[in-house]
């Protein structure tokens, strides 16, 4: 791998810098999310449906607003996107126990497989990449997201990461 380290100070980031960043959080998102395209596709899903599976998943009983609220999305595009995973058996929907208007919703059996097929690559290529820095980059890595998270989303942010 090529030495990314030469030249870069810290305290004056130089244009290139700047887009050499930028270019690798591009070409790191696109192998990322390359396998997990290729099974949405099959399937007749795109990136949406990924990013509605992964936190349903991750936070079960998550109700429809909760998810609007991470997204940052309209309810016309997750509905669409909600009401094709819960036709074809992905996702559970019930009404909210205190609030009736509330729909909370689930991964089926159906939705937990493909989850984890979806995730599955992503987790290695994580884990690989975490190894190969150590444990200091890992947590600059973390720094740097965070760091690129709008300002007065990242406690809300840290504060879902942490519940987990």
């Amino acid at each position: 791998m090529a030495d990314l380290k030469s030249g870069f100070n810290p305290l004056f980031l130089r244009e290139e810098d700047l887009r050499q960043g930028i270019e690798l959080l591009f070409y790191a998102y696109r192998d990322f999310t390359g396998q997990p395209d290729t099974i949405l596709t099959e399937l007749g899903f795109g990136r949406a449906h990924h990013r509605v599976v992964y936190f349903i998943g991750r936070n079960p009983g998550i109700t429809v607003s909760q998810l609007l609220d991470i997204l940052k999305v309209t309810k016309q595009s997750v509905s669409r996107v909600l009401s094709q995973l819960v036709a074809e058996g992905y996702v559970f929907s019930r009404t909210g126990t205190r609030d009736r208007r509330q729909r909370m919703l689930e991964l089926t059996e159906k939705g937990l497989e493909l989850e984890r097929r979806l995730s599955e690559n992503q987790r290695d290529r994580i884990a690989r990449a975490y190894r190969e820095a150590g444990a200091e980059a890992v947590e600059g890595y973390r720094k740097v997201l965070l760091g690129i998270i709008d300002e007065e989303e990242r406690e809300r942010v840290m504060e879902r990461l942490v519940g987990d």
